[in-house]
């Protein structure tokens, strides 16, 4: 997409906790308005971690994170609060990412409310009820508590919530390994339809070749915190180049037709 100013992209970006060792090195990727892009590799490999300094939840020890085309301060609320709206997070655990405190309607009305969307309670109300029929839970849901819910309900709930400001982009982080498998086709569909009904784009964390297959257009893998190769889904699977885009491919015994096929 040459001429299109990525919607979010990493610049060299180096990070290491504390004094340890180096997690990410000179890692470079960009995701234009609408695309999909799987990260892919083993765990250790630095995918979360690069996933926390696109999220603004940590800054880069080098390099840079430029969100519409400007380098994301972290010290600004009102920027910050601005960058929120466009990206919000699905993670891995349904059951953690929910308050059990809280009903399913208050959980995703609250970014409406933190992030100054929605002021009125009416139209938050309305909006939940919105995003209820779109992950398709019953509206009643809304004033149930998450406990009453299944593991593929309660990631239904998070992608809700993740959907509440009208975000422009959702980074995934695992969001389908803690499922059941006969659960997992019924949110990996649920992400197809957000992105073809939505055009909301995605960037999805996974070691699961499978999952990004049915999901992303192109793909980037990571070893040991540097990206050895990256390109469309299809070209990767079919005639990868790099020997440990080799190894993750023999570890698959079969994988579905890519997305966009």
């Amino acid at each position: 997409m040459t001429g299109v100013t990525p919607l979010l992209a990493a610049e060299g970006i180096d990070f290491a906790y504390g004094r340890g060792r180096p997690v990410l090195r000179d890692v470079s990727l960009s995701l234009a308005p609408g695309e999909s892009l799987g990260l892919v590799g083993e765990s250790g490999a630095g995918k979360t971690s690069l996933l926390r300094l696109l999220l603004g939840l940590q800054s880069p020890t080098g390099g840079r994170v430029l969100f519409d085309g400007t380098p994301l301060d972290r010290r600004s609320g009102a920027e910050m609060r601005r960058f929120r709206r466009a990206v919000q997070p699905v993670y891995q655990d349904p059951f953690s990412s929910l308050d059990p405190r809280m009903t399913v309607g208050e959980s995703i009305a609250e970014p409406l409310r933190s992030l100054r969307v929605t002021t009125d309670r009416a139209g938050r109300a309305a909006r939940v009820a919105e995003l209820l029929a779109a992950v398709d839970l019953p509206a009643d849901a809304a004033t149930r508590y998450p406990d009453a819910f299944s593991g593929g309900q309660r990631q239904r709930i998070a992608i809700a919530r993740a959907l509440a400001p009208r975000p422009r982009l959702i980074l995934a982080d695992e969001p389908v390994s803690a499922l059941d498998t006969s659960v997992r086709m019924h949110v990996i569909e649920l992400f197809q339809r957000l992105s073809r009904e939505q055009g909301i784009g995605m960037l999805l964390v996974s070691h699961d070749l499978t999952i990004v297959s049915a999901l992303c257009a192109r793909m980037a893998v990571l070893e040991s915190g540097r990206i050895v190769e990256e390109g469309p889904t299809a070209r990767l699977l079919s005639e990868p180049e790099h020997p440990y885009t080799r190894r993750l491919l023999a570890s698959v015994p079969r994988l579905p037709r890519p997305a966009g096929r």
